[in-house]
């Protein structure tokens, strides 16, 4: 009597709306066993009742990131064949209003958080000998734009680590990929707003004038950005990460991430500067 080989197992990060959730449930469409994880309480039971086998995990929390790991592996049997890194979060706010706890606490989840439970499933998949990494960046990992930047760090460091790790998981049959989307319709603004009104003092601020324009673009309704896509394009892209038997190493999503690509190959600094401010001020009218 044959038996039907085990379902292959992802853990993803940040799936309490979004990105996280669409590629989840598209995954698990797949037959995929997901692993979908958020950092509140009441969102994991949202997952659960939507049939999605959820636990929480914390990337600002060393021992939320370990008490996740050691949960997926004792219901797996101790494999995991993907990681899709997907939380995370956008803190506004101009650099010299930024705080050193304020940017400490980005890259806690932006960053550290993500390095450490990459670092656990490495180690699972050096001893299955496979696996799949994904990395969600940014855009803003490849450009900078004024008033995130924050979250332009987190993600500029997260792309040299990844491309650190790709070299030196050459040859284990460990695959490290970054998808680099622009914008998708998330509740990224609304949470985006949510860290600005915690941590930054508009009034007091060179830039409050800037900042009254920004919070009307950070509270619009629908898409505050041109060509802005559906989670499932990013889907797309995970898929074609997690199953080709040659994944890329950089995925690009929306227009916008192709178009800066392209004119940071080849514009001078002065130039892609100049293009950079004109988009900004178009989007903080």
């Amino acid at each position: 009597m044959s038996t039907s080989a085990p379902a292959r197992t992802i853990l993803i990060t940040g799936c309490s709306s979004g990105i996280g959730l669409c590629v989840a449930h598209g995954l698990k469409a797949r037959g995929w066993r997901v692993f979908a994880s958020a950092r509140k309480t009441a969102d994991v039971t949202r997952l659960q009742q939507d049939g999605l086998e959820a636990l929480q995990l914390d990337l600002a929390n060393s021992l939320s990131i370990h008490a996740a790991m050691d949960e997926v592996l004792h219901r797996s049997g101790g494999t995991l064949d993907a990681l899709f890194n997907n939380g995370a979060y956008g803190q506004p706010g101009a650099v010299e209003d930024l705080s050193r706890a304020t940017l400490r606490e980005q890259f806690e989840t932006n960053l550290f958080g993500t390095h450490e439970l990459t670092c656990r499933a490495i180690a699972v998949m050096r001893r299955q000998g496979h696996g799949r990494i994904i990395h969600n960046s940014s855009v803003l990992g490849l450009v900078a734009l004024p008033f995130r930047g924050a979250y332009n760090a987190s993600k500029f460091a997260l792309e040299g680590l990844t491309d650190t790790l790709r070299l030196e998981l050459h040859g284990s049959n460990i695959h490290v990929s970054l998808v680099e989307p622009g914008p998708i319709l998330s509740r990224f603004r609304a949470n985006a707003m949510i860290k600005y009104r915690q941590n930054i003092d508009a009034e007091a601020s060179h830039f409050r004038a800037t900042y009254k324009r920004m919070e009307n673009r950070l509270t619009k309704e629908g898409p505050a950005a041109p060509f802005t896509l559906p989670p499932e394009a990013v889907l797309a892209r995970v898929i074609h990460a997690l199953e080709s038997p040659r994944p890329r190493a950089r995925y690009y999503v929306t227009f916008p991430t192709y178009l800066f690509g392209a004119l940071k190959r080849l514009l001078p600094t002065r130039g892609l500067d100049w293009v950079l401010r004109r988009v900004s001020r178009g989007e903080n009218k």
